[in-house]
């Protein structure tokens, strides 16, 4: 592996940084994008319910907010209950953006990986063709030898590109598609908690 590396030449080095950034990337993504992680199984349920008991202490409120994600949407939706609906909705709205920029994390460093290591991998491929015809050029084309190795670093470099770029693309549109899926979810679990909240203040209303 290590002779591939350098028969490669000095582009190898970008490519293989690139290798190492995105497999970081794409470990860290696989386990922050979890609907465990980033928006549990009817949380807004269990918190509606724990209002209606009015269980929910301060204890719980800073559990919900730091837990998930999601939490954090839901906690502003009850800290701004008391306020009509649209105030409400404008809120978790907020909320909402910066936690979708959160789950976003390091996504445009994964595409840009996917879109520069090809173009790596064609740097390298020029650079030894360059190699090849000036071996041509000064000795001609009897020494297979010569011309052999800026063929090699030609298709190596190609190769590596195209091996970096292919998977990093594929978690890219996963993760592209993993995150809006998520955001569908916590939308439809904050639309569930705010309408909730409206309702019971609604009721409450006409007692005070």
């Amino acid at each position: 592996m290590f002779e591939l590396l350098v028969a490669g030449g000095w582009v190898m080095v970008p490519i293989v940084a690139c290798s190492i950034i995105s497999l970081t990337i794409i470990a860290e993504r696989l386990w922050f994008l979890r609907d465990i992680r980033v928006a549990p199984k009817n949380l807004s349920y269990q918190i509606s319910n724990l209002y209606r008991k009015s269980a929910l202490s301060a204890e719980v409120l800073d559990k919900l907010r730091y837990g998930s994600p999601l939490g954090r949407i839901l906690s502003v939706a009850l800290a701004n209950r008391h306020y009509d609906r649209e105030l409400m909705k404008e809120s978790v709205e907020e909320s909402g953006r910066q936690v979708a920029i959160e789950l976003e994390r390091y996504l445009n460093t994964l595409g840009t990986i996917a879109s520069i290591t090809p173009l790596l991998g064609l740097l390298g491929t020029v650079i030894g063709m360059i190699k090849v015809f000036s071996v041509i050029t000064h000795v001609g084309v009897g020494d297979a030898t010569l011309l052999a190795g800026g063929i090699s670093e030609a298709l190596l470099t190609t190769a590596a590109g195209l091996t970096v770029a292919i998977p990093t693309l594929m978690f890219y549109r996963y993760f592209r598609r993993r995150v809006d899926e998520l955001l569908l979810k916590m939308e439809e679990q904050a639309i569930y908690l705010v309408e909730f909240l409206h309702g019971e203040r609604q009721e409450a209303e006409p007692a005070q």
